[in-house]
């Protein structure tokens, strides 16, 4: 399924320059806002990518992921069938440490038992629910489910505090003498709602400015 926004560009950031004269002179820096939405077949395909490039480096984790796929093909794809019937040697063999190894076959497991629902589902889903599904899978955290729902789902208002960049760009943008905390982040990004996708990506992009 192709990936969409759910949510108007311009409107999200016509909003975000009322709402903060800060963030609207970053908004002018940054340029426009160029959404970078990752197409995925399914939730269990995107969180298989997440868990085998969680601490790797990009390019030994998308070797990794390439073999992995591999071996799914051989069993019919990316699915969490293939990933119960595809053996352990096998996936280890490409590349997955044991945990990852046992972090894939609870994937395959949560989404066999509808913890873990269907792409079509979660489109219908809130945000705070399938954060609570999504992090019942061994190796999910909040992190990989608020990167899930920003770059897959293209949901508007996720704020990843637990993200190191974003707690590092707020504190430049803000000018702030100790790190923000996540309570303090949220506080004050409450006037960004409902559109704090948007501003977490301009924050990102704050850090790549001189």
């Amino acid at each position: 399924m192709k990936p969409r926004l759910r949510f108007d560009p311009a409107a999200a950031v016509a909003h975000l320059r009322a709402s903060d004269e800060t963030l609207a002179a970053l908004i002018d820096r940054v340029g426009p806002f160029i959404p970078e939405l990752k197409p995925a077949a399914s939730l269990f395909a995107a969180l298989l990518r997440s868990i085998v490039y969680q601490q790797l480096h990009g390019k030994a984790a998308a070797t990794i992921h390439g073999r992995v796929l591999v071996v799914l093909d051989q069993h019919g794809g990316p699915t969490p069938e293939a990933a119960t019937r595809a053996t352990d040697a096998a996936l280890r063999g490409a590349g997955l440490s044991g945990n990852k190894l046992r972090a894939i076959r609870d994937l395959a497991a949560r989404c066999l038992d509808g913890t873990v629902p269907s792409l079509q589902v979660a489109h219908r889903l809130g945000d705070e629910e399938l954060v609570a599904r999504l992090t019942e899978v061994r190796g999910i955290g909040p992190w990989t489910v608020h990167m899930l729902l920003i770059f897959y789902l293209g949901r508007p208002d996720v704020m990843p505090t637990g993200d190191f960049a974003i707690r590092l760009g707020f504190k430049q943008l803000y000018r702030k003498r100790k790190d923000p905390t996540p309570d303090a982040i949220l506080k004050h990004t409450r006037r960004w709602q409902p559109y704090r996708s948007v501003a977490s990506w301009y924050l990102w992009r704050s850090l790549d400015l001189d």
